[in-house]
């Protein structure tokens, strides 16, 4: 996010740091070593931090991280609202954006769905979908408008007006309007946010769908684990204007690159290994799946409290040291302070890191 009463910064110079891209063919978008910055009355602010990615035509990609850490101004740079202060964006091979300035943003062929959607509130579907196409002919628009509308499961609403949709059916058309003119890439910015927790699982599996169906490269920001892990085809992990790591749900799921990734992704606890008998000066990763009830078990750990987490229990757990963990258990009578024996399934696979 942008910091309040800041002004961007187009010319402090940086080492060159520029990337080279991967020997493929060429990416839809292609960010290399970008970094946005802000002056501030306190001083100069850094929002992103030489930020490289790829996406190949299709791809749909997610940048993951908490509020603040520089997510949003990558969107912003990439759509043409701000300026870089080093580094290059090229939408299908062509660079729109350098030190040098770059194009405007209606001259970028990107599609933009804002996080409240931004729906014109005067004007009918049908309308707000064509808002976009005004160079084409009147029966071009009608035809692209009727095309669109028909993609998102709205031909019904043509008429009606924002106020008498609901959320998922404003994300909809919204998403429409992005589309419309035949974007090369289309930005997303935290589309679920809206909509209340239980549809938003629901409307990520439909909304990627629908995204696959075009073919449309897609990169979009979220705070929102499960939302990126259903959206994504490839994930970057963001924190202070960095990506961590960028990889697929599984990959970050399984082999995080830091500590600081493992604790972002996932439930798990970050354990000295010596606390669960590992014989090695490392940090480990443990996962609840990972842990197991065995009465002879080489770990002894005090439950401190049970609860109920649907579709099952999970027990929160002090290790001897301090170290905190929790593990999903059967039904049964479990008491506060009893002790709880415990092994690891597959202890040699599990994630380590220096201390």
């Amino acid at each position: 996010m942008t910091p309040a009463s800041t002004t961007p910064i187009t010319s402090v110079p940086l080492a060159p740091t520029v990337q080279p891209m991967p020997d493929q063919a060429t990416p839809s978008l292609a960010l290399q070593d970008i970094h946005v910055a802000y002056r501030t009355p306190t001083g100069d602010f850094l929002a992103v931090d030489g930020v490289s990615l790829h996406l190949q035509r299709g791809q749909i990609g997610c940048l993951l991280g908490v509020s603040g850490c520089g997510k949003t101004t990558v969107l912003r740079a990439v759509a043409g609202f701000e300026p870089l202060l080093a580094g290059r964006i090229r939408i299908e091979g062509e660079t729109v954006a350098d030190t040098a300035g770059g194009r405007p943003p209606e001259r970028r062929r990107v599609g933009m769905m804002f996080q409240d959607y931004a729906l014109f509130p005067h004007l009918d579907v049908a309308a707000n979908v064509a808002f976009g196409l005004r160079s084409k002919s009147g029966a071009q628009r009608r035809a692209k408008v009727a095309e669109m509308l028909a993609l998102v499961g709205l031909e019904h609403a043509a008429g009606k007006f924002p106020h008498e949709l609901s959320g998922g059916q404003q994300q909809r058309v919204a998403l429409a309007r992005a589309l419309a003119p035949d974007p090369a890439v289309l930005l997303l910015d935290e589309p679920f946010s809206n909509l209340d927790v239980d549809t938003r699982q629901q409307l990520a599996v439909e909304l990627r769908g629908l995204l696959k169906r075009t073919g449309t490269t897609v990169l979009m920001v979220t705070h929102d684990q499960g939302e990126a892990f259903a959206m994504g085809d490839v994930i970057g992990v963001m924190a202070r204007g960095r990506i961590l790591q960028w990889g697929d749900a599984r990959s970050l799921y399984a082999r995080p690159a830091s500590v600081e990734v493992a604790g972002f992704i996932g439930r798990g606890s970050i354990l000295p290994a010596r606390a669960l008998g590992l014989d090695e000066d490392t940090l480990v990763l443990l996962r609840p799946e990972q842990l197991r009830l065995a009465s002879n078990g080489p770990v002894c750990a005090e439950l401190l409290d049970v609860g109920f987490r649907g579709p099952g229990l999970v027990g929160s757990l002090s290790l001897a040291d301090g170290g905190l963990l929790e593990m999903d258990l059967p039904e049964g009578d479990w008491q506060a302070g009893q002790c709880v024996h415990l092994s690891l399934d597959a202890p040699d696979t599990l994630p380590r890191f220096p201390i």
